[in-house]
């Protein structure tokens, strides 16, 4: 996806991370955006600047003070330079700084006279990520606008294991085409986006579920909002960070899913259903925690749940795109077609979730739409990059609509 024609601020903060930085001056650059680096002190202790100066020919700003090359304000030129601010790595500390509003040192000063949208990519020790001061920091920038890339778990560079680690460069750069390439196709339109998982009970303790991250969800909810949809999230139970700038409700139980569903879907435009509720619940459920039976069996009746697909179907309005999901392991085809015409659905988007990269918590899919004009495939791709996809074709349908 070209950038051509777009200047990216980069922003360099004193973590480990930043020799990933380099690789995101790199791509954006193969993509034809204009770079501009600002480097904080610390962040020079990390990578030099002569190694962003060369990827982005073009001088690396580290000196609120040094002599300027021409006369104007280092820290405004920029700030009304730049389509896209991004800080990859974005330390606790720039953090803790754009939430208070400092400015004492360049990028923290260019950061705040900034008009351009900011996108950060957190990298820390998991205990300064999941910190209650850190969290509030975030909450205020996300109540902001400010977008957010990662953080990611795994194991980080001090030896733990946890959230904390920074996305990569290509999840990064992803990030920066999505923003400044959002379209105003869908400005205006009302969609609900459905993710996760949800549980049923057994007692206060257990219940039944299954591996649904919300990734695929969450991937649908950004892209309609990149358009300038005006977007409803409902989430059940999910383990992926939570989209900014949606409507967001709640649910837990697959009840609970049906209702907010039923009673939001006649005011939507386009209702896609990427959620994965449970299709049973257990008829009975106890008030405690159940206790082993001394090695007696235990057993229980399950109920088939409500059927939200079919609901919303039935109250389909004429002009309403209505998308549902198949997530299947074996007759793939089949069995989506058989929800395609008894969910009065105009498009099904299938996966076999047996197969490596299309399955539960990963960050790809593999998918074929299925409709009256029959099957469309999707390759292996990035489920922000089949988001897109599934936006083109519900776009497509929509009245006085044009993808």
């Amino acid at each position: 996806m070209s950038l051509r024609g777009k200047t990216v601020l980069l922003g360099v903060t004193g973590g480990i991370a930043a020799y990933k930085a380099v690789e995101v001056v790199s791509r954006l650059r193969k993509q034809g955006a204009a770079v501009r680096v600002i480097m904080t002190k610390n962040a020079t202790e990390f990578v030099t600047p002569l190694t962003f100066e060369t990827l982005a020919n073009h001088p690396v700003v580290t000196d609120t003070f040094a002599r300027p090359e021409t006369w104007d304000v280092a820290h405004i030129s920029l700030a009304k330079e730049a389509d896209l601010c991004v800080v990859a790595p974005a330390t606790a500390n720039i953090l803790a700084k754009l939430a208070m509003g400092l400015a004492d040192d360049m990028l923290s000063t260019t950061l705040l006279a900034t008009k351009a949208p900011l996108l950060v990519a957190p990298a820390m020790n998991t205990g300064m990520w999941t910190a209650e001061a850190t969290k509030r920091n975030v909450e205020i920038l996300r109540g902001r606008g400010v977008r957010f890339v990662g953080p990611e778990g795994g194991f980080l560079a001090c030896g733990d294991t946890g959230a904390g680690r920074m996305s990569e460069p290509k999840e990064i750069v992803e990030a920066i085409e999505a923003i400044l390439h959002a379209s105003e196709t869908l400005r205006g339109v009302k969609v609900m986006v459905t993710a996760g998982a949800t549980r049923e009970h057994m007692d206060p303790v257990r219940f039944l579920t299954n591996e649904s991250s919300g990734k695929m969800g969450f991937a649908i909810a950004e892209a309609a909002r990149d358009r300038g949809a005006d977007v409803t999230l409902i989430k059940g139970w999910t383990t992926a960070h939570v989209p900014d700038g949606v409507k967001l409700v709640e649910v837990s139980s697959t009840q609970d899913l049906y209702d907010a569903v039923t009673a939001l879907a006649p005011e939507m435009d386009a209702v896609i259903q990427a959620a994965a509720p449970a299709d049973y619940r257990f008829r009975e459920t106890s008030g405690q925690k159940i206790k082993k039976q001394k090695g007696e069996p235990l057993t229980f009746t399950l109920e088939e749940t409500p059927d939200i697909a079919a609901a919303v179907g039935r109250g389909k309005r004429p002009g309403q795109v209505l998308v549902g999901f198949a997530a299947e392991t074996e007759h793939l085809i089949e069995h989506a077609q058989k929800k395609l015409a008894s969910k009065n659905l105009d498009f099904i988007v299938a996966n076999d979730v047996s197969q490596p990269g299309a399955g539960f918590n990963v960050d790809t899919n593999i998918a074929t739409f299925l409709s009256a004009e029959g099957e469309n495939p999707r390759p292996l791709q990035s489920k922000r990059a089949l988001a897109e996809d599934i936006l083109d074709e519900v776009t497509r349908r929509l009245p006085g609509k044009d993808a």
